[in-house]
């Protein structure tokens, strides 16, 4: 077998950073490999138009494998792996067409960025696999990629990839990979499905794996109760990106009663005027920084705030922690809070401003938070 470079695709964000691909990324590049062999079949087939159908073993003696990971923002490296048996300096007779499908699929991906017109590289059949390709890239993640002849790196994020999937008139769906948060009303045991409701009142119907039965069924049967569910998986959207229903669940777990972004979910439903006609309705934009902060440096194991809305439109955190009495405002549009704290027993208080854009701002809240709270500080 013969080895031939075919593609270094750049990951480009800070998963990727080590020569580092998530397991979940390498799905994207084995779907990659799918898209160029149906590329090279419509090539071949634009340069023989007196046929219908690409001939049989039109791949035979061509292969597409990983051949190693480089790093700087990790490369993967693709190669084309051709059959020996053909005479030395000599190519398959199809191996034209894969080069031809990088290409028509690197400038398709130029297009989108540019807000060009795809279709003029691809045609739409072949479009709906970048409902798979990119699927797992996350925002500030893209995928850079170049060949020979397109030097400028075209690069796939989540908004070209959105653009290449409705670039085609035949996508009336597409799917994305989503992270829910709601209560589960109805669960089918006959049909093995069940449906989840979003904080919202939104439903919506998905595939309940037997690996997650359990987690399902408590959830229902605690529904009244207000149990509620955080969900991880693949979701379906319509053009117009309206939640449409649940292709596959990876993971699913019960959540804390006072879970903060699902208790910052709520708080979305507010409209100016909440609090008898003055309430100032908090921006949504500014509930989704808060919620992906509480994700990232608030730990698990410490106890977690009551959290309420300001009239001025922002969000209060308050805390009860033996004799401490803790609260942080926080200002949606600026990100900053202000920490107050009082110590029933000695009177004892303190006021401060926080920057909770800062690792260190979360770093001292955490810090007193788990001393407070009797852990180590």
């Amino acid at each position: 077998m013969r080895t031939v470079e075919f593609l270094r695709p750049r990951l480009c964000g800070t998963r990727f950073e080590g020569a580092a691909i998530p397991l979940e990324v390498l799905k994207d590049l084995a779907v990659l490999e799918e898209m160029v062999i149906e590329v090279a079949k419509w090539r071949f087939l634009q340069e023989h138009p007196d046929r219908r159908r690409s001939p049989r073993g039109f791949t035979d003696g061509i292969e597409l494998k990983l051949t190693g990971v480089e790093e700087g923002s990790t490369v993967p490296v693709i190669s084309l792996v051709v059959d020996s048996l053909n005479l030395p300096g000599m190519s398959p007779p199809n191996q034209v067409y894969f080069e031809q499908a990088r290409e028509a699929i690197v400038c398709a991906i130029a297009a989108a960025e540019q807000n060009q017109t795809v279709v003029s590289h691809l045609p739409e059949e072949c479009l709906g696999y970048f409902d798979r390709i990119g699927r797992s890239l996350r925002d500030g993640e893209s995928i850079e990629f170049t060949t020979p002849s397109h030097t400028t790196p075209a690069r796939l994020t989540k908004e070209t990839r959105r653009s290449l999937v409705l670039a085609s008139s035949r996508v009336r769906e597409l799917t994305e990979e989503a992270t829910l948060r709601g209560s589960i009303p109805e669960a089918d045991q006959d049909d093995m499905t069940f449906e989840l409701q979003l904080i919202d009142g939104h439903k919506v119907t998905g595939p309940m794996p037997d690996q997650h039965l359990d987690t399902i069924i408590e959830a229902f049967n605690g529904y009244r109760r207000g149990t509620r569910v955080l969900l991880q998986g693949i979701a379906r959207y319509n053009r117009q990106n309206r939640l449409l229903g649940l292709e596959s669940i990876e993971h699913i777990s019960l959540l804390d009663p006072l879970d903060v972004p699902a208790r910052l979910d709520e708080l979305r439903g507010l409209r100016d005027g909440w609090l008898e006609g003055k309430g100032v309705a908090p921006c949504h934009e500014g509930l989704d920084w808060l919620a992906a902060s509480f994700d990232r440096y608030f730990p698990e194991d410490l106890p977690l705030p009551h959290v309420y809305p300001t009239a001025e439109g922002g969000v209060q955190a308050e805390w009860s922690l033996a004799s401490n009495e803790v609260s942080i405002e926080v200002d949606l549009a600026t990100h900053r809070g202000e920490w107050h704290w009082l110590d029933l027993t000695s009177d004892a208080k303190d006021l401060r401003a926080l920057t909770l854009d800062d690792d260190e701002a979360w770093a001292w809240v955490v810090t007193e938070i788990r001393r407070m709270a009797g852990g180590e500080a």
